[in-house]
């Protein structure tokens, strides 16, 4: 099964969100984020597997992520995940993945999420260790493939990409 794993795309500075006093969940795309993400997404449709569902953390920013991926890589499914939050465990999220895999057949998908969580995820994916050990840029992607069932520490780095490399691939 492959997991490509998406960082969000840029979004609004957090402080000066934060000043408008609403949530920090709700903080939203710039419009450089979604015009450069448009870009990387067209790079990610010559380079992903065939996805079957994009599923995206309940945060704006991701959201919006995931619905320009959905729109360049489609016809695709796509919904929320509440293991993606940012402050999940990483546990989580593999409990969530198995569910998709054993009861829904997916066998390539992607998730939409935030940084640091996506990068230590990734890690603890690939070997078990709950650090960070590579960084996913704004936009950026990496794709894992797991040998069988989805498992932590059996993940294998296919390729990790950052978002200038996938407009390229795009253009």
């Amino acid at each position: 099964m492959h997991l490509l794993v998406i960082r969000h795309a840029i979004a609004e500075d957090k402080e000066v969100f934060a000043r408008t006093g609403r949530d920090d969940d709700l903080r939203p795309l710039t419009d450089e984020g979604r015009a450069k993400m448009r870009r990387a997404a067209a790079g990610l449709r010559s380079i992903a597997p065939k996805l079957t569902l994009v599923a995206t953390s309940p945060l704006v920013r991701a959201r919006q992520t995931a619905e320009i991926v959905v729109a360049a890589l489609g016809p695709v499914r796509m919904e929320t995940a509440e293991a993606l939050r940012p402050d999940q465990a990483f546990g989580e999220f593999l409990a969530w993945l198995r569910t998709r895999v054993e009861n829904e057949n997916d066998d390539a998908l992607a998730i939409v999420g935030h940084e640091p969580h996506l990068g230590g995820l990734v890690t603890w994916l690939m070997t078990g260790v709950e650090e960070s050990r590579l960084d996913l840029k704004k936009g950026g992607a990496c794709l894992l493939a797991f040998d069988g069932a989805p498992c932590e520490a059996r993940a294998a780095l296919l390729w990790l990409v950052t978002p200038s490399q996938l407009r390229r691939l795009g253009d």
